[in-house]
């Protein structure tokens, strides 16, 4: 990928863009090799690749500069970098990013600086989905108080008379001097908050504050894959922990002969349930539940074991306790989406009666070191433990 941003030396997010592409993932994988190894995994798959450039479906932009010549980027330690034009995204996103610029300049939100602490507007999020063959958008405004609250407003629909199919607008308050990118309060401007997405056929919802992956290809078959793992398997009853606005386990209960598998979804965020939820409903299953509580509790209080336990949880990993009860309480089989290789190795460790049958590398963040595993477990049969 050529970016003039890294040629100048000016953003080096993607750290490994002097690397070709075959060398970044062979890099990885060896990585995961290495990793994996001292679990001895039956079977490793090849890496899924992703696209080079226009794979990002958010951006993320501080906002810098002026009132009269706004600046949507990051700021080094020379300069503030202008990324409207940054290669990740697509030529749509890039657009918006500069209409959205001059929406700012027009309706003069006052850049926030972080030196001075004056300034109100400190950051745009810009999201991009795709229903069928349909773009729509939703674009979230971070400021530090409400006071450009009703201006925004009053004028949003200067935005979406210019972009096709912006969807959500939202103001999100956060008031503290900190590195911190939202705050509690989310004011919601157009009539739904939801920003809808299809993804292997399954309808998916985002709300301004639900978390999902960056890079909707990747995640796609990342969702279909392990769909197809477990496609054929004894599972009648799922557990989907940290289950977000229900991707994975709304696309492994999707396929046809599986519309009867009882899957239940733990996640802290209501408004990730709420969009699991709809998501849910729109589908008709009637044997789907959404909570809003937190998994390694969820799971502890829980007494009914399920034939399957998917795990997607921060980077910080499942952790010891949940890790340890689900050693315990042994379902038969463990399906584990990481974005962190290190907190899933010192999961796994945890987990000594259960053998990596399938795993593969999906390169979720290209350019940089990251890297999105998902391991298929199941649990060891008794001779096989004893041999051990």
């Amino acid at each position: 990928m050529q970016c003039r941003f890294y040629q100048q030396k000016k953003c080096f997010s993607c750290q490994w863009l002097d690397r070709p592409y075959h060398i970044q993932l062979a890099e990885k994988q060896n990585k995961l090799l290495q990793q994996l190894n001292q679990f001895k995994p039956t079977d490793v798959k090849e890496p899924f690749a992703s696209h080079e450039t226009a794979f990002r479906n958010k951006a993320k932009m501080a906002v810098l500069g002026t009132v009269e010549k706004p600046i949507l980027g990051i700021q080094t330690e020379n300069e503030m970098v202008d990324l409207c034009d940054c290669p990740l995204y697509s030529n749509s996103m890039q657009n918006i990013l500069k209409l959205v610029r001059t929406f700012i300049r027009k309706q003069e939100l006052v850049p926030y600086n972080i030196n001075k602490r004056k300034g109100e507007l400190k950051f745009v999020i810009i999201t991009e989905s795709k229903i069928d063959d349909k773009i729509c958008f939703m674009i979230r405004f971070i400021l530090k108080s409400h006071k450009f609250v009703d201006r925004i407003n009053n004028s949003f629909k200067q935005l979406q008379e210019k972009i096709q199919n912006l969807l959500v607008v939202s103001i999100n308050i956060q008031s503290n001097h900190a590195a911190i990118l939202e705050g509690d309060e989310e004011l919601v401007l157009t009539k739904s908050p939801f920003l809808p997405m299809t993804l292997n056929g399954v309808p998916l919802f985002i709300k301004p504050k639900s978390f999902f992956q960056t890079n909707t290809d990747v995640a796609s078959n990342l969702y279909k894959t392990a769909s197809d793992w477990i496609a054929n398997l004894p599972i009648y009853s799922i557990w989907d922990l940290f289950c977000g606005v229900g991707g994975f386990g709304l696309s492994c209960v999707s396929q046809g002969i599986k519309k009867n598998i009882q899957l239940t979804g733990i996640e802290i965020s209501p408004d990730a349930i709420e969009c699991a939820t709809k998501s849910a409903n729109n589908l008709g299953f009637k044997q789907l539940i959404f909570k809003s509580l937190d998994a390694t509790q969820y799971a502890i209080a829980e007494q009914k074991i399920p034939d399957l336990v998917l795990l997607n949880p921060p980077r910080r990993g499942a952790g010891k306790m949940l890790s340890q009860y689900l050693e315990q309480m042994s379902p038969n089989y463990i399906m584990y989406s990481s974005c962190n290789l290190s907190s899933l190795v010192e999961d796994l460790k945890w987990l000594n009666n259960y053998q990596i049958t399938k795993s593969q590398l999906f390169d979720m963040f290209p350019h940089t070191a990251h890297m999105e595993v998902l391991i298929l477990l199941k649990k060891k049969s008794a001779h096989e433990n004893k041999k051990l």
